[in-house]
């Protein structure tokens, strides 16, 4: 074969490959979008799927990322939690997302856990837990419990003097495991048994009178009550109006919600709600000019002027932000890559500081608590001095007081006991 020919082969395929890396660079990065659309959460999840169309919207107007745009693949997992497995696997086997963004509530993401572990998917999760998990998967950008229950706890005790102590819940994993984790630092902090009542109602419960009762009942002991909920979805508009039917005023027994914030308020009347309490790490009344920038942007997306944001909805920004940096630090989508890349990412966040992925797949976040005002919004009482890293394991139960996680080389591990010096494996220890 003449030289000439061998040249000309070799510019053929060349340009073949030139030609394929081009067309390999105009494919869209998949961006898998599961939240309920339907069912009990998706008073909470909808405003979650579309403060994700609007930051994809807002990137690819940018140029996207490498090159590329971003294609957001919506699915509606109907408040179901298998469904949230299912839905999952068919974002990674079939429409071949290179991440997902997704889930409310903790017994939704221990379903989608297994599938995305054992498909190497990205999950970003936006909203609070009760910590006591660690996967190389999964990046935790809503709070842990060390930034928001343990500080709003200490609120209530420091600030406002309680003593008696209410823990109502929705019955699941993550207020569960979050009073737990409660009980077991109150107790350390000298509270009796007495003192401290719990209680749990299933998803979407709608009947609050006996219960709201009960509460005035134990708070009429002459001692300072408060309740600590972790009432979840639309099961918190029936529990605020029997509160306030009952005339439980936040001067008498103060409620601090962990799942209640403006999205949740803009369904009720908050007239007789006003005082009450949130612990969040954003509220939409914050003074900044970022959040403004994301609140001008929301209600220009929704094309409706009474839009509001709220916590999740900044996570989101957040994890987004986070991810899409990670991708331009790697210069590729490639999982593996992402999760070498994204440790130490660091992205404005909406209160006026910094958000940083830490090496266990946390965040750091401010702690805000905030008081509910007859219009809807919070006017925060009360913040920490500066951003708190979330904390994998806690360190008031007795199974994790002693866990550390870090996915970085050479660790790599999610439960390392530094007593034992052994790694116990990549996800969640049997506490749960």
């Amino acid at each position: 074969m003449s030289i000439k020919k061998h040249v000309k082969m070799g510019l053929s395929a060349l340009a073949l490959s030139v030609s394929f890396h081009a067309m390999a660079a105009e494919d869209p990065i998949k961006v898998g979008i599961l939240h309920s659309l339907s069912g009990t959460m998706a008073i909470s999840e909808t405003a979650l799927k579309d403060t994700m169309l609007m930051l994809i919207e807002k990137q690819n107007a940018e140029g996207g990322v490498l090159g590329r745009k971003l294609e957001p693949v919506v699915v509606d997992p109907a408040s179901n939690w298998p469904l949230f497995a299912e839905r999952a696997r068919e974002l990674l086997e079939k429409e071949k997302v290179d991440v997902i963004f997704g889930n409310w509530t903790s017994v939704s993401r221990k379903s989608v856990l297994p599938v995305v572990e054992e498909l190497n998917g990205l999950l970003f999760y936006p909203v609070q837990y009760e910590g006591e998990e660690s996967s190389e998967n999964v990046f935790y950008t809503g709070a842990a419990p060390n930034q928001q229950a343990i500080p709003a706890v200490d609120y209530l005790k420091n600030e406002l003097g309680v003593e008696r102590w209410v823990l109502a819940g929705t019955d699941y994993v993550y207020p569960r495991t979050t009073n737990r984790i409660l009980e077991t630092y109150l107790k350390d902090q000298g509270v009796a048994d007495a003192d401290i009542m719990i209680n749990y109602t299933p998803f979407g419960h709608s009947d609050w009178q006996s219960i709201v009762s009960d509460i005035k009942s134990f708070g009429s002991a002459g001692k300072k009550t408060a309740v600590v909920s972790t009432i979840n979805g639309d099961a918190n508009v029936p529990f605020y109006r029997e509160l306030g039917n009952q005339g439980v005023s936040a001067s008498d027994i103060p409620v601090v919600a962990f799942s209640v914030g403006e999205q949740e308020l803009s369904g009720i009347d908050t007239a007789p709600l006003v005082g009450h309490l949130a612990a969040w790490n954003y509220f939409m009344s914050v003074d900044n000019d970022a959040n403004y920038d994301f609140i001008d942007a929301w209600v220009e997306f929704k094309g409706d002027e009474k839009a509001v944001t709220n916590d999740p909805m900044e996570a989101h920004y957040i994890g987004f932000n986070m991810y899409v940096e990670a991708v331009k630090k790697a210069g590729t989508t490639d999982v593996d890559a992402i999760k070498d890349a994204i440790i130490g990412v660091a992205v404005p966040n909406l209160t006026g500081g910094i958000a940083t992925m830490m090496p266990n797949h946390h965040i750091t976040k401010p702690v805000l608590i905030g008081e509910i005002q007859d219009n809807g919004q919070f006017s925060v009482v009360w913040e920490t001095a500066s951003t708190v890293a979330g904390d994998a394991w806690s360190d008031f139960l007795p199974g994790s007081k002693d866990l550390i996680s870090d996915w970085r080389a050479p660790l790599r591990c999610g439960n390392f006991n530094v007593v034992t010096g052994k790694c116990g494996g990549s996800a969640e220890v049997a506490s749960n």
